[in-house]
Protein backbone atom coordinates (compact mmCIF):
# COMPACT_ATOMS: atom_id res chain seq x y z
CA UNK A 1 0.00 0.00 0.00
CA UNK A 2 1.33 3.44 -0.91
CA UNK A 3 1.91 5.93 1.88
CA UNK A 4 -0.22 9.04 1.34
CA UNK A 5 1.88 11.54 3.32
CA UNK A 6 4.47 12.89 0.91
CA UNK A 7 8.21 12.87 1.46
CA UNK A 8 9.42 16.45 1.41
CA UNK A 9 12.35 17.51 -0.76
CA UNK A 10 14.37 20.71 -0.47
CA UNK A 11 16.24 21.83 -3.58
CA UNK A 12 19.41 23.89 -3.17
CA UNK A 13 20.08 25.59 -6.50
CA UNK A 14 17.80 26.06 -9.47
CA UNK A 15 20.10 26.55 -12.43
CA UNK A 16 20.41 24.29 -15.45
CA UNK A 17 20.37 21.07 -13.39
CA UNK A 18 18.15 22.20 -10.51
CA UNK A 19 15.39 23.46 -12.79
CA UNK A 20 15.38 20.11 -14.62
CA UNK A 21 15.18 18.23 -11.31
CA UNK A 22 12.14 20.33 -10.33
CA UNK A 23 10.53 19.81 -13.74
CA UNK A 24 10.94 16.03 -13.69
CA UNK A 25 9.66 15.84 -10.11
CA UNK A 26 6.49 17.61 -11.29
CA UNK A 27 5.89 16.01 -14.68
CA UNK A 28 6.71 12.46 -13.53
CA UNK A 29 5.15 12.79 -10.08
CA UNK A 30 2.82 9.79 -10.38
CA UNK A 31 5.48 7.44 -11.74
CA UNK A 32 8.00 8.54 -9.10
CA UNK A 33 5.43 7.98 -6.35
CA UNK A 34 4.70 4.48 -7.66
CA UNK A 35 8.41 3.61 -7.76
CA UNK A 36 9.11 5.02 -4.31
CA UNK A 37 5.97 3.89 -2.50
CA UNK A 38 5.00 7.43 -1.49
CA UNK A 39 4.53 10.77 -3.21
CA UNK A 40 7.34 13.31 -3.10
CA UNK A 41 6.76 17.01 -2.66
CA UNK A 42 9.03 19.94 -3.52
CA UNK A 43 8.94 21.80 -0.21
CA UNK A 44 11.34 24.66 -0.95
CA UNK A 45 13.90 25.92 -3.45
CA UNK A 46 16.89 27.97 -2.30
CA UNK A 47 18.27 30.41 -4.89
CA UNK A 48 20.52 33.47 -5.03
CA UNK A 49 18.32 35.57 -7.34
CA UNK A 50 14.68 35.28 -6.23
CA UNK A 51 13.43 37.76 -8.85
CA UNK A 52 14.28 35.43 -11.75
CA UNK A 53 11.22 33.75 -13.27
CA UNK A 54 11.34 29.98 -12.80
CA UNK A 55 8.69 28.28 -14.88
CA UNK A 56 6.67 25.64 -13.07
CA UNK A 57 7.93 26.50 -9.58
CA UNK A 58 5.44 28.36 -7.32
CA UNK A 59 6.83 31.66 -6.08
CA UNK A 60 6.05 30.78 -2.47
CA UNK A 61 8.58 27.91 -2.61
CA UNK A 62 11.45 30.22 -3.51
CA UNK A 63 13.78 31.40 -0.75
CA UNK A 64 17.21 32.95 -0.44
CA UNK A 65 17.70 31.50 3.05
CA UNK A 66 19.11 28.05 2.29
CA UNK A 67 20.17 27.49 5.90
CA UNK A 68 16.64 28.04 7.22
CA UNK A 69 15.30 25.67 4.56
CA UNK A 70 17.55 22.76 5.54
CA UNK A 71 16.93 23.42 9.25
CA UNK A 72 13.15 23.12 8.98
CA UNK A 73 13.05 19.63 10.46
CA UNK A 74 10.26 18.36 8.17
CA UNK A 75 12.56 17.96 5.16
CA UNK A 76 13.25 14.34 4.27
CA UNK A 77 15.80 14.82 1.47
CA UNK A 78 17.98 17.76 0.48
CA UNK A 79 19.12 17.90 -3.15
CA UNK A 80 22.28 20.02 -3.47
CA UNK A 81 23.14 21.26 -6.96
CA UNK A 82 24.74 24.63 -6.18
CA UNK A 83 28.34 23.36 -6.49
CA UNK A 84 31.51 24.72 -4.92
CA UNK A 85 32.84 24.15 -1.43
CA UNK A 86 30.97 26.71 0.65
CA UNK A 87 28.17 27.18 1.48
CA UNK A 88 27.45 23.68 0.09
CA UNK A 89 29.51 21.89 2.77
CA UNK A 90 27.84 23.73 5.67
CA UNK A 91 24.38 23.24 4.20
CA UNK A 92 24.90 19.51 3.74
CA UNK A 93 26.17 18.96 7.28
CA UNK A 94 23.29 21.08 8.63
CA UNK A 95 20.84 18.96 6.65
CA UNK A 96 22.21 15.78 8.24
CA UNK A 97 21.99 17.31 11.72
CA UNK A 98 18.35 18.25 11.17
CA UNK A 99 17.17 14.86 9.92
CA UNK A 100 17.53 14.97 6.14
CA UNK A 101 19.45 12.71 3.79
CA UNK A 102 21.34 14.35 0.95
CA UNK A 103 21.64 13.88 -2.80
CA UNK A 104 24.49 15.90 -4.31
CA UNK A 105 26.10 16.53 -7.69
CA UNK A 106 29.06 18.36 -6.14
CA UNK A 107 32.22 16.67 -7.42
CA UNK A 108 34.60 19.33 -6.08
CA UNK A 109 33.27 19.06 -2.53
CA UNK A 110 33.15 15.27 -2.55
CA UNK A 111 36.70 15.03 -3.89
CA UNK A 112 37.94 17.35 -1.16
CA UNK A 113 35.80 16.42 1.85
CA UNK A 114 34.00 13.20 0.96
CA UNK A 115 35.30 11.31 4.00
CA UNK A 116 34.09 13.97 6.43
CA UNK A 117 30.68 14.19 4.76
CA UNK A 118 30.27 10.41 4.88
CA UNK A 119 31.19 10.47 8.56
CA UNK A 120 28.54 13.15 9.21
CA UNK A 121 25.94 11.12 7.33
CA UNK A 122 26.77 7.95 9.25
CA UNK A 123 26.76 9.73 12.62
CA UNK A 124 23.26 11.03 11.92
CA UNK A 125 21.97 7.81 10.32
CA UNK A 126 21.37 9.45 6.94
CA UNK A 127 22.20 8.78 3.29
CA UNK A 128 24.69 10.60 1.08
CA UNK A 129 24.24 9.77 -2.61
CA UNK A 130 26.11 11.43 -5.50
CA UNK A 131 25.70 9.57 -8.78
CA UNK A 132 25.47 12.89 -10.65
CA UNK A 133 28.92 14.01 -9.43
CA UNK A 134 30.72 11.88 -12.05
CA UNK A 135 29.84 11.40 -15.73
CA UNK A 136 26.36 12.93 -15.76
CA UNK A 137 23.65 10.46 -16.67
CA UNK A 138 25.98 7.45 -16.89
CA UNK A 139 25.26 4.95 -14.08
CA UNK A 140 28.74 4.58 -12.63
CA UNK A 141 28.94 5.31 -8.90
CA UNK A 142 26.27 2.77 -8.00
CA UNK A 143 27.71 -0.03 -10.16
CA UNK A 144 31.16 0.54 -8.63
CA UNK A 145 30.03 0.58 -5.02
CA UNK A 146 27.13 -1.90 -5.26
CA UNK A 147 27.08 -4.08 -8.39
CA UNK A 148 30.85 -4.71 -8.26
CA UNK A 149 31.09 -4.76 -4.46
CA UNK A 150 31.98 -8.47 -4.55
CA UNK A 151 34.69 -8.05 -7.17
CA UNK A 152 38.23 -6.66 -7.11
CA UNK A 153 38.61 -3.64 -9.36
CA UNK A 154 42.10 -3.15 -10.77
CA UNK A 155 41.72 -0.19 -13.09
CA UNK A 156 39.26 2.56 -13.95
CA UNK A 157 40.12 4.60 -17.03
CA UNK A 158 37.84 7.03 -18.74
CA UNK A 159 36.83 10.21 -20.50
CA UNK A 160 34.97 12.12 -17.80
CA UNK A 161 34.83 15.64 -19.25
CA UNK A 162 32.72 16.33 -22.31
CA UNK A 163 34.26 19.72 -23.12
CA UNK A 164 37.77 18.35 -23.46
CA UNK A 165 36.61 15.37 -25.47
CA UNK A 166 34.77 17.65 -27.89
CA UNK A 167 37.90 19.77 -28.39
CA UNK A 168 40.23 16.81 -28.90
CA UNK A 169 37.75 15.06 -31.18
CA UNK A 170 37.48 18.20 -33.30
CA UNK A 171 41.29 18.45 -33.53
CA UNK A 172 41.45 14.79 -34.56
CA UNK A 173 38.65 14.79 -37.13
CA UNK A 174 39.26 18.18 -38.79
CA UNK A 175 42.94 18.94 -38.19
CA UNK A 176 42.00 22.10 -36.29
CA UNK A 177 44.46 23.61 -33.83
CA UNK A 178 43.75 23.70 -30.11
CA UNK A 179 42.58 27.33 -29.98
CA UNK A 180 40.35 26.92 -33.02
CA UNK A 181 38.67 23.84 -31.52
CA UNK A 182 38.28 25.59 -28.15
CA UNK A 183 36.65 28.60 -29.83
CA UNK A 184 34.13 26.31 -31.52
CA UNK A 185 33.40 24.53 -28.23
CA UNK A 186 32.77 27.92 -26.61
CA UNK A 187 30.50 29.09 -29.43
CA UNK A 188 28.44 25.90 -29.16
CA UNK A 189 28.12 26.20 -25.38
CA UNK A 190 30.28 23.17 -24.55
CA UNK A 191 33.03 25.29 -22.98
CA UNK A 192 32.61 27.99 -20.33
CA UNK A 193 33.84 31.53 -20.89
CA UNK A 194 36.71 30.53 -18.59
CA UNK A 195 37.48 26.93 -19.62
CA UNK A 196 40.34 26.44 -17.16
CA UNK A 197 38.60 23.88 -14.94
CA UNK A 198 37.97 21.68 -17.96
CA UNK A 199 41.02 22.06 -20.19
CA UNK A 200 43.55 22.05 -17.34
CA UNK A 201 42.05 18.87 -15.90
CA UNK A 202 40.70 20.16 -12.57
CA UNK A 203 37.18 18.86 -13.26
CA UNK A 204 38.43 15.44 -14.33
CA UNK A 205 40.81 15.25 -11.35
CA UNK A 206 37.95 15.71 -8.88
CA UNK A 207 36.06 12.90 -10.58
CA UNK A 208 39.16 10.69 -10.58
CA UNK A 209 39.50 11.15 -6.82
CA UNK A 210 35.90 10.02 -6.29
CA UNK A 211 36.24 7.03 -8.63
CA UNK A 212 39.53 5.87 -7.11
CA UNK A 213 38.16 6.06 -3.58
CA UNK A 214 35.15 3.92 -4.44
CA UNK A 215 36.98 1.45 -6.69
CA UNK A 216 39.83 0.73 -4.29
CA UNK A 217 38.09 1.22 -0.91
CA UNK A 218 40.69 3.82 -0.06
CA UNK A 219 40.42 7.51 0.75
CA UNK A 220 41.73 9.47 -2.24
CA UNK A 221 41.59 13.25 -2.08
CA UNK A 222 41.85 15.75 -4.89
CA UNK A 223 45.40 16.60 -3.79
CA UNK A 224 46.39 12.95 -4.38
CA UNK A 225 45.53 13.12 -8.08
CA UNK A 226 48.26 13.99 -10.58
CA UNK A 227 46.87 16.53 -13.03
CA UNK A 228 48.10 17.66 -16.43
CA UNK A 229 46.03 19.79 -18.80
CA UNK A 230 45.62 19.50 -22.56
CA UNK A 231 46.29 23.06 -23.74
CA UNK A 232 49.73 22.04 -25.06
CA UNK A 233 48.36 19.30 -27.34
CA UNK A 234 49.04 20.21 -30.98
CA UNK A 235 47.96 19.09 -34.43
CA UNK A 236 51.48 17.65 -34.79
CA UNK A 237 50.77 15.38 -31.81
CA UNK A 238 47.65 14.11 -33.57
CA UNK A 239 49.65 13.49 -36.72
CA UNK A 240 52.13 11.41 -34.73
CA UNK A 241 49.29 9.57 -33.03
CA UNK A 242 47.74 8.68 -36.38
CA UNK A 243 51.05 7.27 -37.59
CA UNK A 244 50.93 4.92 -34.59
CA UNK A 245 47.28 3.98 -35.16
CA UNK A 246 46.20 6.05 -32.16
CA UNK A 247 44.18 9.09 -31.20
CA UNK A 248 44.53 11.44 -28.21
CA UNK A 249 42.12 11.69 -25.26
CA UNK A 250 42.23 13.44 -21.90
CA UNK A 251 42.00 10.44 -19.56
CA UNK A 252 41.29 9.98 -15.89
CA UNK A 253 43.16 6.84 -14.84
CA UNK A 254 42.87 5.15 -11.45
CA UNK A 255 44.76 1.90 -10.98
CA UNK A 256 45.93 -0.58 -8.42
CA UNK A 257 49.65 -1.40 -8.36
CA UNK A 258 50.64 -4.81 -9.71
CA UNK A 259 51.49 -6.00 -6.18
CA UNK A 260 48.18 -4.65 -4.85
CA UNK A 261 49.94 -2.57 -2.21
CA UNK A 262 49.14 0.91 -3.48
CA UNK A 263 47.00 2.89 -5.92
CA UNK A 264 47.49 5.83 -8.25
CA UNK A 265 45.11 8.42 -9.67
CA UNK A 266 46.01 10.73 -12.54
CA UNK A 267 44.57 12.93 -15.28
CA UNK A 268 46.49 13.79 -18.44
CA UNK A 269 46.34 13.64 -22.26
CA UNK A 270 47.37 10.28 -23.68
CA UNK A 271 47.62 8.48 -26.98
CA UNK A 272 45.26 5.53 -27.10
CA UNK A 273 45.02 2.85 -29.83
CA UNK A 274 42.11 3.20 -32.25
CA UNK A 275 41.22 -0.40 -31.37
CA UNK A 276 40.46 0.58 -27.76
CA UNK A 277 36.73 1.23 -27.02
CA UNK A 278 37.50 4.68 -25.57
CA UNK A 279 39.03 5.80 -28.88
CA UNK A 280 35.60 5.80 -30.53
CA UNK A 281 33.98 8.12 -27.96
CA UNK A 282 33.17 11.24 -29.95
CA UNK A 283 31.96 14.76 -29.32
CA UNK A 284 30.98 15.74 -25.78
CA UNK A 285 30.23 12.19 -24.66
CA UNK A 286 31.83 10.45 -21.67
CA UNK A 287 32.86 6.83 -21.22
CA UNK A 288 34.55 4.91 -18.43
CA UNK A 289 36.36 1.59 -18.89
CA UNK A 290 36.56 -0.67 -15.81
CA UNK A 291 38.80 -3.71 -15.42
CA UNK A 292 38.17 -6.17 -12.59
CA UNK A 293 39.16 -9.71 -11.63
CA UNK A 294 35.84 -11.48 -12.04
CA UNK A 295 33.74 -9.28 -14.34
CA UNK A 296 36.65 -8.57 -16.68
CA UNK A 297 36.31 -5.48 -18.85
CA UNK A 298 33.24 -3.24 -18.68
CA UNK A 299 32.49 0.08 -20.35
CA UNK A 300 29.93 2.69 -19.31
CA UNK A 301 29.02 5.25 -21.99
CA UNK A 302 26.68 8.20 -22.40
CA UNK A 303 26.13 11.95 -22.08
CA UNK A 304 28.35 13.25 -19.29
CA UNK A 305 26.87 16.68 -18.67
CA UNK A 306 23.86 18.90 -19.34
CA UNK A 307 20.69 19.67 -17.45
CA UNK A 308 18.54 16.67 -18.35
CA UNK A 309 21.26 13.96 -18.21
CA UNK A 310 22.56 15.18 -14.85
CA UNK A 311 19.03 15.56 -13.50
CA UNK A 312 18.38 11.95 -14.49
CA UNK A 313 21.20 10.83 -12.19
CA UNK A 314 19.95 13.10 -9.40
CA UNK A 315 16.43 11.69 -9.65
CA UNK A 316 17.75 8.14 -9.59
CA UNK A 317 19.50 8.90 -6.31
CA UNK A 318 16.40 10.66 -5.00
CA UNK A 319 14.27 7.58 -5.64
CA UNK A 320 16.81 5.33 -3.87
CA UNK A 321 17.15 7.63 -0.86
CA UNK A 322 13.37 7.98 -0.51
CA UNK A 323 12.96 4.20 -0.63
CA UNK A 324 15.57 3.89 2.12
CA UNK A 325 13.70 6.48 4.17
CA UNK A 326 10.46 4.51 3.94
CA UNK A 327 12.14 1.24 4.89
CA UNK A 328 14.09 2.78 7.76
CA UNK A 329 17.41 1.81 6.20
CA UNK A 330 20.38 3.58 4.72
CA UNK A 331 22.35 2.74 1.61
CA UNK A 332 26.07 2.00 1.29
CA UNK A 333 28.32 4.60 2.86
CA UNK A 334 32.03 5.24 2.82
CA UNK A 335 34.16 2.13 2.27
CA UNK A 336 37.80 2.88 3.03
CA UNK A 337 38.78 -0.26 4.87
CA UNK A 338 41.71 -1.01 2.51
CA UNK A 339 43.55 2.21 3.42
CA UNK A 340 46.00 1.74 0.56
CA UNK A 341 48.66 4.41 0.10
CA UNK A 342 48.42 6.63 -2.98
CA UNK A 343 51.71 6.44 -4.87
CA UNK A 344 53.25 9.54 -6.49
CA UNK A 345 53.24 10.02 -10.23
CA UNK A 346 56.94 9.14 -10.38
CA UNK A 347 56.05 5.52 -9.62
CA UNK A 348 53.55 5.20 -12.46
CA UNK A 349 54.68 2.85 -15.23
CA UNK A 350 53.46 3.31 -18.80
CA UNK A 351 54.68 3.77 -22.38
CA UNK A 352 55.84 7.13 -23.73
CA UNK A 353 55.95 8.93 -27.06
CA UNK A 354 58.77 11.51 -27.16
CA UNK A 355 59.37 13.88 -30.08
CA UNK A 356 62.82 15.50 -30.23
CA UNK A 357 64.26 18.23 -32.44
CA UNK A 358 67.83 17.14 -33.22
CA UNK A 359 70.76 17.94 -35.47
CA UNK A 360 70.69 16.06 -38.75
CA UNK A 361 74.11 14.41 -38.63
CA UNK A 362 75.63 10.97 -38.02
CA UNK A 363 75.74 9.61 -34.48
CA UNK A 364 72.70 11.47 -33.11
CA UNK A 365 70.53 8.36 -32.84
CA UNK A 366 73.34 6.48 -31.08
CA UNK A 367 73.71 9.31 -28.53
CA UNK A 368 70.00 9.41 -27.85
CA UNK A 369 69.75 5.63 -27.51
CA UNK A 370 72.65 5.65 -25.05
CA UNK A 371 70.85 8.16 -22.81
CA UNK A 372 67.71 6.01 -22.76
CA UNK A 373 69.79 2.96 -21.89
CA UNK A 374 71.61 4.76 -19.07
CA UNK A 375 68.26 5.49 -17.41
CA UNK A 376 66.96 1.97 -17.89
CA UNK A 377 64.30 3.00 -20.42
CA UNK A 378 63.86 0.49 -23.22
CA UNK A 379 63.08 1.80 -26.72
CA UNK A 380 60.32 0.16 -28.74
CA UNK A 381 60.45 2.12 -32.01
CA UNK A 382 62.32 5.11 -33.48
CA UNK A 383 61.41 7.33 -36.44
CA UNK A 384 63.80 9.93 -37.84
CA UNK A 385 63.27 12.56 -40.53
CA UNK A 386 65.86 15.15 -41.52
CA UNK A 387 66.44 18.03 -43.91
CA UNK A 388 68.91 20.93 -44.20
CA UNK A 389 70.78 20.11 -41.02
CA UNK A 390 67.68 19.79 -38.82
CA UNK A 391 65.76 16.64 -37.96
CA UNK A 392 62.98 15.26 -35.84
CA UNK A 393 63.37 12.07 -33.88
CA UNK A 394 60.32 10.26 -32.50
CA UNK A 395 60.96 7.63 -29.84
CA UNK A 396 58.31 5.28 -28.47
CA UNK A 397 59.36 3.43 -25.33
CA UNK A 398 58.40 0.18 -23.74
CA UNK A 399 56.86 0.58 -20.29
CA UNK A 400 58.89 2.79 -17.97
CA UNK A 401 58.32 4.72 -14.75
CA UNK A 402 57.51 8.39 -14.91
CA UNK A 403 60.56 9.15 -12.75
CA UNK A 404 62.96 7.31 -15.07
CA UNK A 405 61.47 8.98 -18.12
CA UNK A 406 61.85 12.43 -16.53
CA UNK A 407 65.50 11.67 -15.81
CA UNK A 408 65.98 10.57 -19.41
CA UNK A 409 64.49 13.78 -20.77
CA UNK A 410 66.68 15.95 -18.55
CA UNK A 411 69.77 14.14 -19.80
CA UNK A 412 68.62 14.47 -23.41
CA UNK A 413 68.35 18.23 -22.98
CA UNK A 414 72.05 18.29 -22.06
CA UNK A 415 73.11 16.79 -25.40
CA UNK A 416 74.44 19.39 -27.82
CA UNK A 417 72.82 17.49 -30.70
CA UNK A 418 69.32 17.79 -29.15
CA UNK A 419 67.80 21.18 -30.03
CA UNK A 420 64.71 20.68 -27.91
CA UNK A 421 61.96 18.33 -26.71
CA UNK A 422 58.94 19.05 -28.89
CA UNK A 423 56.47 16.90 -26.96
CA UNK A 424 56.12 14.08 -24.47
CA UNK A 425 52.94 12.06 -24.28
CA UNK A 426 51.98 8.88 -22.50
CA UNK A 427 50.58 5.91 -24.43
CA UNK A 428 47.73 4.14 -22.62
CA UNK A 429 45.20 1.43 -23.21
CA UNK A 430 47.46 -1.35 -24.46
Amino acid sequence: MMRTRPLKVALLGCGVVGSEVARIMTTHADDLAARIGAPIELAGVAVRRPSKVREGIPADLITTDATALVKRGDIDVVVEVIGGIEPARSLITTAFEHGASVVSANKALLAQDGAALHAEAQENGKDLYYEAAVAGAIPLIRPLRESLAGDKINRVMGIVNGTTNFILDKMDSTGAGYQEALDEATALGYAEADPTADVEGFDAAAKAAILAGIAFHTRVRLDDVYREGMSEVTSADFASAKEMGCTIKLLAICERAADGGSVTARVHPAMIPLSHPLASVRGAYNAVFVESDAAGQLMFYGPGAGGSPTASAVLGDLVAVCRNKLSGATGPGDSAYAQLPVSPMGDVVTRYHISLDVADKPGVLAQVATVFAEHGVSIDTVRQQGKDGEASLVVVTHRASDASLNGTVESLRNLDTVRGVASIMRVEGE
